[in-house]
């Protein structure tokens, strides 16, 4: 099994370092339809054209795959980049590959966030904006320093990722259905938990009971039997005029900020 894994290997480490490199693409094209896919996929075709070779069929599944929704932390995509090109490369099954993608960005992203965002970032610009302010060269530095470690540390990053999933393709092979469904369990929970974190529709309007009493239908009637029901109703409402009657995403965000502001207007939201 490993010398049929080893003769399979198309990817060199230098491709990988260049994946690495090629990741500070992510957000090249960023929009609000597919966050960060559009960098995503640029960043690994040139891989994805090696691996695939004259395979038109593999590499337009690969292609399509690839520019589904992303959204996850610039600094760590690389792990996430070179553990799908470790899967392409042992050519996987598109399930358990697209699974473990949904699965891993999210999680990613908050790790990054977590630690880069809101820990070592604010802690390095606060002792390099001390030293700049006592007239020292050494803050401005020791910032770009700290900036191009972190830079080039995405070229660990992605090697670490590849060389996980290298190591791990007989396990996954072997558990592919059971890691496919498992990532697909986690990445809808992740979508429950952004459509309850960043959608909020609040309604507003309250009936009069009596003179003493008024009920409010967000917080007395709704939320009491189920929380987030109308973001949720909501999103799916989007996803099925989405994928059922194939609207276009630009014209489902334009009606929302239209009928956000109508209803905003007019006291229900």
């Amino acid at each position: 099994m490993a010398s049929n894994n080893n003769s399979s290997k198309v990817v060199t480490k230098q491709d990988i370092t260049k994946l690495g490199l090629l990741s500070t693409f992510l957000q090249a094209s960023f929009n609000y339809e597919r966050m960060q896919a559009g960098g995503f996929l640029v960043s690994q075709l040139p891989l994805l054209k090696k691996i695939y070779k004259d395979d038109k069929e593999g590499l337009s599944a690969a292609l399509q795959d690839n520019l589904e929704f992303i959204n996850t932390h610039p600094n760590l995509v690389g792990f996430l980049m070179g553990l799908l090109i470790s899967l392409e490369e042992a050519k996987e099954d598109r399930a358990t590959i697209k699974g473990l993608k949904v699965a891993l960005f999210a999680p990613l992203a908050g790790i990054g966030d977590a630690i880069f965002w809101f820990t070592i970032l604010p802690i390095m610009a606060g002792i390099c904006s001390s030293m700049a302010l006592n007239n020292s060269i050494l803050g401005p530095v020791l910032f770009f320093a700290f900036y191009l470690m972190v830079f080039l540390l995405r070229i660990v990053w992605t090697h670490l990722g590849y060389n996980l999933g290298t190591r791990a393709i007989i396990t996954i092979k072997e558990t592919s259905t059971l890691i496919g469904k498992a990532a697909t369990v986690l990445g809808c929970t992740v979508i429950g938990g952004l459509i309850a974190s960043y959608v909020n529709i609040t309604l507003l309007p309250e009936v009069v009971v009596n003179e003493f009493t008024t009920v409010s239908l967000q917080a007395d009637f709704l939320d009491k039997i189920f929380p987030n029901i109308l973001p949720f109703g909501y999103v799916f409402f989007l996803y099925y005029l989405l994928v059922k009657k194939k609207t276009s995403p630009v014209i489902l965000i334009i009606s929302t900020f239209v009928l956000s502001i109508i209803l905003s207007f007019l006291g229900i939201l």
